[in-house]
């Protein structure tokens, strides 16, 4: 007597997960902004000690300092969201130029000024020759507070341009040569131009260099 066929269950098979497909966001727009720093501001967006930084002018999401200026100068420091742009205008392989104002004390002698020229010796080296004039007083929005003067000792205003980004670079530099920094302004780096920009104003140009 043939037995009736038997019943097979169909074979269960695991659930495949879902696959998640996430849209990338698309990328950044590249932005550049030029910044004229005040003088005694951090040249970072946070500070624990609650000291001024780029926070109190710079209200842009996602950009950063392309370069430093020490809190003790003043003038033109670039922001970009661009790692690459930041790179071309801070690596000091690219030798950027920068142009500073620097008002020194002592009245500079011709050998002063071709001892920039040709480059002074520092405690990390000797620096690359720069660019050094005289320069009638410029211009500029008071400092606040202002610069200590010692009434019995002359003082006068320097343009030097250099290409490296050493630490307190300018202000080693005049001290080396006899003249030290009182006040220091960045007025230039490469194509852009402090021009136009008070304390604590910035403006946004084209992201290319």
């Amino acid at each position: 007597m043939s037995r009736p066929p038997r019943s097979v269950a169909p074979r269960r098979t695991a659930d495949k997960p879902a696959v998640r497909r996430v849209a990338k966001a698309p990328p950044s727009e590249p932005r550049l902004l030029l910044l004229n720093k005040p003088f005694d501001v951090l040249t970072q967006f946070n500070d624990e000690q609650g000291r001024a930084t780029l926070k109190d002018f710079v209200a842009v999401p996602g950009v950063y300092p392309a370069g430093r200026l020490d809190r003790d100068s003043e003038g033109l420091l670039l922001l970009t969201n661009d790692g690459r742009l930041q790179a071309r205008i801070a690596d000091p392989k690219h030798k950027l130029a920068k142009t500073y104002w620097v008002q020194v004390e002592g009245e500079p002698t011709p050998e002063q000024l071709q001892q920039l020229r040709e480059g002074v010796q520092l405690n990390d080296g000797p620096t690359l020759p720069a660019e050094a004039r005289l320069l009638d007083e410029p211009t500029l929005w008071p400092r606040n507070p202002p610069v200590r003067f010692r009434k019995s000792v002359p003082t006068a205003w320097l343009e030097l341009v250099i290409r490296e980004g050493r630490n307190r670079q300018v202000r080693r530099m005049t001290a080396a040569v006899g003249l030290p920094t009182l006040r220091l302004v960045r007025v230039r780096i490469g194509p852009w131009s402090l021009e136009g920009l008070q304390p604590g104003e910035w403006k946004e140009v084209e992201a290319r260099l």
